[in-house]
């Protein structure tokens, strides 16, 4: 496989997002979703929603996220949606993509034979994850991936991807989060870019409602249409600008983060390996 490609601009705005979008040079036809996290209610790390606003205008784009299988304000959509005003997600429509219950997905894995997602997703022609790199309790970090997996489950379906009781964990967790991934990717088609942000780098995920502030300077926009490489990238560029020893690399080398790039590679969701192109 050859080398991916990961556009990188140290422009964290609007015009930096959009920039690092179009250098992907993909037409994204019909109904797009953008892809997010919109913030736990409590959470101020959050991607701020005006970052997104050239994006979102340049693709008509609808803000979209699941509920937590968790409960909390995000485990409703009439909740889900009221954090989502409060967070500032107003200036486009909003989709909360389980509201109307979920499907199932094949799946070819070791560890799952179907991913169950939200039943929105089938609505749209086009997909832009716009993910928020930080910490995360059972993964590592969130990235493209989480953002896919568990992102684009519906409720019953992040139990599925957790354990009822949030059972999984290490290897087994890590290889199911990249199984989840592939499936949705697969059932997804072609119309689809991944972006991650890397700024307020916290330990923690935008799901905490209590999540801790960043000790990093934020560090740029990433793009990609490989969704193994752009994590990778995010990584290897933590690691270039937050220095080896951050409480944030200590969190993701602590769960094993990285294991679950070289366990998607193997199952063909993507390559490790990258030209990186500064915008």
């Amino acid at each position: 496989m050859p080398n991916a490609k990961v556009y990188f601009t140290k422009d964290v705005s609007s015009a930096g997002l959009l920039a690092a979008y179009q250098a992907l040079g993909k037409e994204l036809p019909g109904k797009v979703l953008v892809k997010l996290h919109m913030g736990e209610e409590g959470n101020t790390n959050y991607l701020d929603p005006e970052l997104l606003r050239d994006l979102t205008a340049e693709v008509n784009g609808t803000f979209g996220d699941a509920n937590t299988g968790y409960g909390g304000a995000r485990s409703t959509a009439e909740g889900h949606r009221r954090v989502a005003a409060e967070h500032g997600f107003t200036y486009a429509p909003v989709d909360i993509l389980d509201e109307d219950g979920d499907i199932e997905v094949p799946a070819n894995g070791k560890r799952i034979k179907r991913a169950i997602i939200s039943s929105h997703v089938k609505d749209y022609d086009s997909f832009v994850s716009v993910a928020h790199f930080k910490g995360h309790a059972m993964a590592g970090f969130g990235g493209t991936l989480k953002n896919l997996a568990v992102g684009v489950a519906s409720s019953r379906g992040k139990l599925d991807l957790h354990g009822s009781r949030f059972n999984y964990h290490g290897e087994e967790f890590l290889e199911r989060l990249a199984e989840y991934s592939k499936a949705i990717i697969d059932s997804m088609g072609e119309n689809i870019v991944y972006l991650n942000v890397l700024c307020n780098l916290s330990t923690s995920c935008d799901c905490d409602s209590n999540a801790p502030d960043s000790e990093l300077a934020d560090i740029g926009i990433v793009s990609s249409l490989d969704p193994i490489a752009i994590d990778q990238a995010s990584v290897d560029l933590l690691v270039k600008y937050g220095g080896e020893k951050s409480a944030l690399l200590d969190v993701i080398d602590s769960h094993k983060g990285t294991y679950t790039l070289g366990y998607g590679e193997q199952i063909g969701l993507g390559t490790r390996a990258y030209d990186l192109v500064e915008l």
